[in-house]
């Protein structure tokens, strides 16, 4: 059992509490703060609300019950004392985010004590400040699904509550770059209106909004069109991960037209944005060398080739006075090349499995001038429901190495790789874990014991229970009896039903660990159904997670019917089966397209339930 304090998120660093209660009045005088102190204000209102009190602005003769210092001395930056007494409220902050994360954890501290007969909180004491500068969140928005701003500006709020500081929005073709429309047509872009308004959200609670631009590899969604194509490294395609069809992939380097393209990018991308950043990608250049590079490639290496055309883009970013972040996984492999990186790049460092080796990857950066990001993930993607054990783990590893080998901040990557299927609570358990590891690291260094799920019943779910079952969906990948890298056997069962098991690792699956992991999906499934949400936000996560053990259930029952028949096609089994299939199939298509719209931008939408849909053409009725 925790107590009160133990459930505040993230966890502060130093916390006294007592037996003692203080009574709350009805209205809550606050002595005079900065008009930047709205938006926690406004969390804070709510919360106290919801209590039994409200806060009312002092007049000159009243004594303030909540007093605020800003501009304190002898607190670090972003740092700030709580104390809550006899008294009344004392918030104590050396900066305008020390100010809004002591407003921020009060708001949560009155959540923990909702349910009283009288308006009271409980005493205590904090001190606190992050132990990691920059705590950042990238959310993929170029996998087909592209969020509606009123989600995004949902997101923030909830975001900024656990003390995050930075978001970027992972871009290959999802912003509205004029003169390109042929790119953005079809996938509902933000517009450079979105993004200045996504911009002020996010100032006004203390989130930096990064611009994210891929500029070289990941440029397929461009160079399948023309005449973007003759930019392409290889035209004719090659096979990648990202499409079952041969596609052009990166950007060839060599070409001035791919600086040309960039340049006509960046100028209409970054004064969108106020920060100081740019992450400009640069990551998994599949196809470097193997095209119209090839030559130069051959003569300097193409890990020179690849510096070269990064420094040239460095020299782009540095014109728009904006600092350049890239991911590190190329350069990694090139370790002597790192003293010639710009001195002013920040390099990405990603690993999305529990035991990825961030500590040996950050000692590498760690012994050079060059500023660095750990990068781990939320595991939701290629998964339905997450791998919840392995993003915590991930997650606490990453966080771990970060501070102990000095990296400038830490970045929790969620993507949405094969469709972007997931639902977006799914992913607030990475995004909470992550949060309270960067800025407490201690519960980074034992990470399994931070009380996850009941965190998100209070600061997620607006306290009906789904952290218990937020969990088990996303621990089913573990009974299943099939662990994989980068995704579950549960996802590849119904994404990649064509496909032999032995090509998936879907060969080790065991018929009773996947029965077992059935019965456990359909307990899930039932106390979802129980579950008596009181508004429109809680009724839709109910939806969403009920729409995810469906999902999972049906990838059992497929499994299950492969396994007692391994050498069979799907359009091989019995009809009544095959019919009962489709039958769920079609269902699942139908109600995520619901639960998309209600989150999400129509762009992309079709193509992503089409790849859960041609299990209706396997199944061939």
């Amino acid at each position: 059992m925790f107590g009160p304090h133990e459930l505040l998120a993230p966890p502060p660093q130093r916390c006294r509490v007592s037996e003692e209660a203080l009574a709350l009045p009805r209205h809550i005088a606050y002595s005079p703060l900065p008009e930047e102190a709205a938006a926690p204000l406004e969390r804070l209102d709510r919360a106290l609300r919801r209590v039994g009190s409200e806060l009312s602005s002092a007049s000159t003769t009243q004594e303030p019950f909540l007093r605020c210092e800003s501009g304190a001395e002898g607190l670090p930056a972003q740092g700030y004392r709580l104390r809550v007494g006899p008294s009344g409220i004392d918030i104590a902050a050396r900066d305008r985010p020390g100010l809004h994360y002591a407003i921020s954890t009060l708001a949560q501290w009155c959540r923990l004590h909702e349910g009283r007969a009288a308006p009271s909180l409980g005493a205590l004491e904090i001190e606190d400040a992050p132990d990691i500068e920059n705590r950042g969140v990238m959310l993929d928005i170029s996998r087909n699904k592209v969020p509606r701003l009123e989600t995004l500006f949902d997101l923030v709020d909830l975001l900024a509550g656990w003390k995050i500081n930075q978001l970027q929005l992972y871009t290959e073709h999802t912003f509205e770059y004029r003169g390109h429309e042929a790119v953005w047509r079809h996938a509902s872009p933000l517009t450079p209106d979105d993004i200045r308004a996504l911009d002020a959200h996010c100032r006004a609670r203390c989130i930096e909004l990064v611009p994210n631009q891929n500029s070289l590899g990941h440029m397929h969604r461009w160079l399948v069109h023309e005449p973007y194509r003759q930019l392409a490294e290889c035209p004719e395609g090659i096979e990648h991960p990202f499409s079952k069809v041969r596609e052009p992939f990166s950007l060839c380097p060599t070409d001035p037209g791919s600086l040309a393209l960039l340049d006509d990018l960046y100028a209409q991308l970054l004064p969108c944005f106020t920060s100081d950043l740019f992450n400009v990608g640069l990551d998994e250049t599949f196809d470097l060398g193997k095209g119209r590079s090839g030559e130069p490639c051959g003569e300097l290496g193409g890990a020179r080739v690849y510096l070269d055309f990064l420094r040239a883009v460095h020299q782009r970013v540095e014109a728009h006075g904006r600092r350049m972040m890239f991911w590190g996984d190329v350069i990694l492999d090139h370790p002597e090349l790192v003293s010639e990186l710009p001195k002013r790049a920040v390099a990405l460092l990603w690993g999305y499995e529990a035991t990825h080796p961030f500590a040996e990857q950050a000692a590498i950066l760690a012994a050079s001038p060059l500023d660095f990001y750990l990068c781990p993930g939320t595991s939701s993607w290629r998964s339905f429901s997450g791998r919840w054990r392995n993003a915590v783990l991930n997650l606490g590893a990453g966080a771990t190495a970060a501070h102990d080998h000095g990296a400038l901040g830490y970045l929790i990557t969620d993507w949405g790789d094969n469709g972007h299927l997931q639902v977006l609570p799914i992913s607030y358990a990475g995004f909470l874990a992550g949060a309270c590891f960067a800025w407490r690291i201690q519960s980074a260094r034992a990470p399994l014991e931070l009380p996850l799920a009941r965190l998100l019943d209070l600061h997620a779910f607006d306290g009906l229970s789904l952290g218990a079952v937020t969990e088990a969906l996303g621990n089913a990948y573990l009974e299943s009896g099939a662990e994989l890298l980068n995704g579950t056997a549960l996802f590849h069962l119904l994404m990649s039903a064509d496909s032999p098991f032995s090509d998936r690792g879907l060969d080790k699956l065991d018929p009773k660990a996947l029965a077992r992991t059935a019965e456990s999906l359909q307990a899930q499934l039932e106390l979802l159904r129980e579950l008596s949400p009181t508004g429109a936000e809680d009724t839709r996560v109910r939806d969403e997670l009920t729409w995810t053990a469906e999902a999972l259930l049906l990838a059992c029952d497929l499994g299950l019917e492969r396994l007692a028949r391994p050498e069979a096609r799907l359009a091989e089994l019995g009809r009544d089966t095959r019919v009962a299939l489709a039958q769920r199939v079609e269902g699942l298509v139908e109600r995520r397209r619901k639960l998309w719209l209600a989150r999400n931008r129509p762009g992309g939408m079709e193509d992503s339930l089409a790849l859960l849909g041609s299990l209706l053409e396997l199944l061939a009725l």
